[in-house]
C-alpha cells in the first residue's frame, strides 16, 4: 500500500548526534515537528531551532516551503533564522576585525535564503553594510563580503534601490574608479551600479555621471575576464536605460574611442574562449548599435526639406557630373529639368520627374538615402560603374540603382532585425559587426555591387526585379550563416556564391524532394520511419543525460546565476542544482535536488509556464515564450522551470521529456532530423539505382503458362 501523500520519510542531522529517521506528516505544524526532534536529542528551547536542507543552496524549511520536501530528503537541524540574524547582526559591529569579517562571510552565504534575509532586514541590518562601507576605509576581504552580502539581500526586492544613501552610491562608484582596489571589490561594485540603472532614472542619471564611459572602457581592457565582463555588464545596462537621444551620443562616443576594433581584436579573438554572458552583451551591443539606424528607417522623405533635396540631387551630379556640368548653365528650366528627369531615369528612380516620391516607403525610408548618398561618396568609381554600365544597356536589361538600393535596404533591415528590440537571451552576434565602423553602410556598398553582379548573371529584365532580389536575399542570409569573421571574407564568400551555384543548390534541394516523393520511395520511407524515430528518441535521451546549462531569468535584469540539469544514465531520475560560473559539466553527485521521472505529469511550454504568467504584467520579451517550458511533478503538482539558452536546446529537452513522459516529440528539430536520417538511408539504399529510374508501380505478375509440362524427366533421359 503506497504512503499517505501527505506524509514524506526523511533524515534529520545534526552535529554530534546520532540522525533521526522520521515520517514527517505535512498536515502537523512546523513547531510541533521542531519540538518531536528537539525532544528526541533532549533539546531545550525547541523555537530556537530551524530545520535547513543538508546539501544545495541549503534553504530554511517554513510553512510556505515545506510542501517541496521529497521522500529521501536529508534535513539538518540549525539555529533559527531569528537567533542567526540576530547573531550576525551583532558580529558585524564586532570591535574584533575577525569576528567582523567572519561574520560578514557568513551573512553573505546566507543572505541567499529568503528568510533569513527578511529577519537580517527587519532588524535594520542593511543600516549597518551601510555604515561599513561608507564609514570604513577598507577595501580587502572584510567590504567583499559586506558587498556580497548587499547584493545577495537587494535581490529579494524587499528594499528599493532607490532608498539608497547618496553618500553609498558615491562610495561604492569611487571604488569602481579608484585604480588600487581588490579586484573582487571592483566587481561588487560594478554589478551593484549595474542593478541601480533600470531601477529608476535619478539612479541612471547619477551612475552616468559618476562613472564615465572612459572608465568603463578602461575596465574593459584589462586582463581579468569576470572584470572585464562586469563593465560590459554596467555599459549595456546605461545604453539600454538611456534615451534614443543619449544613446545616440553615447555610440557616437564609443565609436570615436574605437571601442568596437578593440572588442573585435581582444575579446572575440583573444586566446579565451567567448563566454555565453559575454556573447549576450555583444549581441544586445550589436543590436543597439543597429538599431541606431531606425529613426531614419522609419522617417519618409520630405519633398521640401532643403537638406534631403540636396541629398538627392548629389547623387545625379555624382553620377552625370562629367556630362552635365558644362552645358547645363546654359540651357532653359525646362530643358535643365527635362534632362534632370532623364538622368533620374538613369539611376533608376522609378518616379523620374519627382524621385522623392520613391524614398516616401518607410519603411526603408530615409535610410534607403543614407546608404545611396554613402555609396556615391566613400565608393565613387563603383558608383559610377554602376550607373553608367547599366545606362548603356537596353532600357529593359538596365538595373535600376535607386529602385534596387531602396529594396536591398529594407532586406538588410529585415535580415539584421533592425527596429527590433532586443532578447533576453540571445547570443548571436557577427564577429564582422565588431570589425568595421559604418558597418550597415559598408555592407550595403557589397550587397549592393552583389545585385548588379546577379543581375547580369541572371541577364534579368525589369519584370525579373523581384526574382533577382529573392536570390540576393538568399547569397546574403547563406553567407551570414557561415559567421565571416571579417567584411572583406563576407565580400569573397558572398561572390562566389553566384547564380549558378545557388540555382546548383535550389536544384540539388528539388531533386532531393522530387526523389523522396516516388510511391516505392514513400513506402520504404514509411518502413524505416520507426527505426529512426526511435534512433532520434535516443539521441533526445542520450542529450539530457549529458545535461545543459541553463541561465536564471527575473524580471529586473538578466540573473549571473545558473544551474545544470541531467537526466540519470538509467533515466529514472532528473538532476538538478545550482552551479558556479565556468562550471560547464558538473558530475551528477554534485546536483542535489532529484526530481524521479515517475513523478513527472506532464510538460507544459511557452505561454501555459506558470514563470512566463509570472513576467507577464510587465514587458514580454517573444524570445523567452519561445524558450520556456516546465515540468509538472508529484501529487501537488510543482513546477520545475526552465528557460532553454538557445531553441536547439529547447527542442531537444522537450522532445527528451515528452519520451520520458512516453508521448510523441513534438518539436521542429525532430522532423528536421527525422528528415536528414531518413534523406541519408534512403540515398544509401537507392545508391545501386543511380540514374535508373524507379517506376511507380510494381512491374506486373506475368500470366501463368498454358500448361506445366516443362519440367525435366531425369529417369526418361537416362534410359
Amino acid at each position: 500500500m503506497p504512503p499517505p501523500k501527505d506524509v514524506v520519510k526523511i533524515a534529520i542531522q545534526m552535529v554530534g548526534a546520532i540522525p533521526q529517521l522520521i515520517e514527517l506528516q505535512q498536515t502537523k505544524p512546523l513547531a510541533s515537528v521542531l519540538k518531536d526532534v528537539c525532544d528526541a536529542w533532549s533539546l531545550p528551547n525547541a523555537e530556537r531551532y530551524a530545520l535547513q536542507y543538508a546539501d544545495g543552496r541549503q534553504t530554511y524549511i517554513t510553512e510556505s516551503n515545506r510542501g517541496e520536501i521529497k521522500n529521501g530528503s536529508i534535513l539538518r537541524l540549525t539555529t533559527s533564522p531569528d537567533q542567526e540574524a540576530e547573531r550576525l547582526y551583532s558580529g558585524i559591529q564586532s570591535n574584533n576585525s575577525d569576528v567582523k569579517t567572519d561574520s560578514l562571510k557568513k551573512l553573505a552565504s546566507l543572505s541567499q535564503d529568503v528568510t533569513f534575509a527578511q529577519e537580517f532586514i527587519n532588524r535594520n541590518g542593511l543600516k549597518q553594510i551601510f555604515y561599513i562601507v561608507e564609514e570604513r576605509n577598507d577595501t580587502g576581504e572584510m567590504l567583499a563580503h559586506a558587498l556580497k552580502a548587499f547584493m545577495e539581500l537587494m535581490e529579494h526586492d524587499f528594499v528599493s534601490w532607490e532608498t539608497l544613501s547618496a553618500a553609498f552610491i558615491k562610495k561604492i562608484v569611487s571604488y569602481v574608479n579608484m585604480n588600487a582596489v581588490d579586484t573582487s571589490v571592483q566587481q561588487l561594485s560594478l554589478s551593484i551600479l549595474e542593478n541601480m540603472v533600470p531601477a529608476s532614472r535619478l539612479l541612471f542619471e547619477l551612475v552616468k555621471k559618476e562613472v564615465t564611459l572612459d572608465r568603463l572602457l578602461t575596465h574593459l581592457q584589462v586582463t581579468n575576464a569576470q572584470l572585464q565582463l562586469k563593465a560590459m555588464a554596467l555599459l549595456i545596462a546605461l545604453l539600454l536605460a538611456a534615451t534614443d537621444a543619449e544613446r545616440r551620443d553615447m555610440m557616437d562616443y564609443l565609436r570615436e574611442k574605437n571601442i568596437r576594433q578593440f572588442i573585435h581584436k581582444n575579446i572575440i579573438h583573444s586566446s579565451e574562449p567567448l563566454g555565453d554572458e559575454m556573447a549576450h552583451y555583444l549581441y544586445v551591443l550589436q543590436s543597439v548599435s543597429l538599431n541606431l539606424c531606425e529613426r531614419r528607417m522609419r522617417t519618409s522623405m520630405d519633398p521640401y526639406s532643403q537638406e534631403q533635396r540636396e541629398l538627392l540631387q548629389s547623387l545625379r551630379q555624382t553620377a552625370f557630373e562629367s556630362e552635365s556640368e558644362a552645358p547645363a548653365s546654359n540651357f532653359s528650366t525646362e530643358r535643365r529639368r527635362s534632362l534632370c528627369a532623364k538622368e533620374f531615369r538613369k539611376l533608376g528612380f522609378m518616379n523620374n520627374s519627382n524621385p522623392a516620391e520613391d524614398l516616401r516607403r518607410a519603411p526603408p525610408g530615409l535610410l534607403a538615402l543614407d546608404n545611396m548618398v554613402y555609396f556615391s561618396r566613400h565608393t565613387p568609381n563603383a558608383y559610377s560603374r554602376f550607373v553608367l554600365e547599366n545606362s548603356s544597356r537596353e532600357d529593359k536589361h538596365e538595373c535600376p540603382f535607386a529602385r534596387s538600393s531602396i529594396q536591398l535596404t529594407l532586406i538588410l533591415c529585415e535580415i539584421l532585425h533592425v527596429g527590433e528590440p532586443c532578447s533576453e537571451t540571445a547570443q548571436a552576434f557577427y564577429p564582422m559587426f565588431f570589425g568595421q565602423d559604418h558597418f550597415f553602410e559598408e555592407l550595403f556598398c557589397i550587397c549592393i555591387q552583389l545585385v548588379n553582379k546577379t543581375w547580369k548573371e541572371m541577364r534579368a529584365t525589369q519584370e525579373d526585379f523581384d526574382k533577382v532580389l529573392q536570390v540576393v536575399r538568399e547569397q546574403i542570409t547563406r553567407t551570414l550563416s557561415l559567421k565571416p569573421t571579417s567584411l572583406e571574407l563576407f565580400k569573397t564568400r558572398v561572390n562566389a556564391l553566384n547564380y549558378s551555384e545557388i540555382l546548383k543548390l535550389r536544384q540539388t534541394e528539388r531533386l532531393h524532394q522530387e526523389e523522396t516523393l516516388a510511391v516505392p520511395v514513400l513506402e520504404l520511407r514509411k518502413r524505416l520511419k520507426p527505426e529512426l524515430l526511435e534512433l532520434v528518441r535516443q539521441q533526445r535521451l542520450l542529450h539530457l543525460c549529458e545535461g545543459t546549462l541553463f541561465r536564471k531569468i527575473s524580471s529586473r535584469r538578466r540573473q549571473d546565476k545558473l544551474w545544470y540539469c541531467r537526466l540519470s544514465p538509467n533515466h529514472k531520475v532528473l538532476h538538478y542544482g545550482d552551479v558556479e560560473e565556468g562550471v560547464h559539466s558538473p558530475p551528477i553527485e554534485s546536483l542535489p535536488e532529484k526530481i524521479p521521472v515517475a513523478d513527472m505529469k506532464m510538460l507544459l511550454v511557452g505561454k501555459e509556464c506558470p514563470h512566463t504568467k509570472e513576467k507577464s504584467s510587465g514587458k514580454q520579451n517573444k524570445d523567452v515564450l519561445e524558450l520556456a517550458f516546465s515540468i509538472v511533478y508529484d501529487m501537488e503538482e510543482y513546477c520545475l522551470n526552465f528557460v532553454a539558452p538557445t531553441r536547439y536546446e529547447f527542442c531537444l529537452w522537450t522532445d527528451g521529456l515528452n519520451v520520458l513522459l512516453g508521448k510523441e516529440m513534438t518539436s521542429e528539430r525532430t522532423q528536421t532530423d527525422l528528415d536528414v536520417l531518413l534523406s541519408m538511408e534512403l540515398k544509401l539504399r537507392l545508391l545501386d539505382l543511380e540514374n535508373i529510374s524507379i517506376p511507380d508501380t510494381p512491374p506486373p505478375i506475368p500470366k501463368p503458362p498454358s500448361n506445366l509440362n516443362f519440367c525435366y524427366d531425369f529417369h526418361h533421359a537416362e534410359q
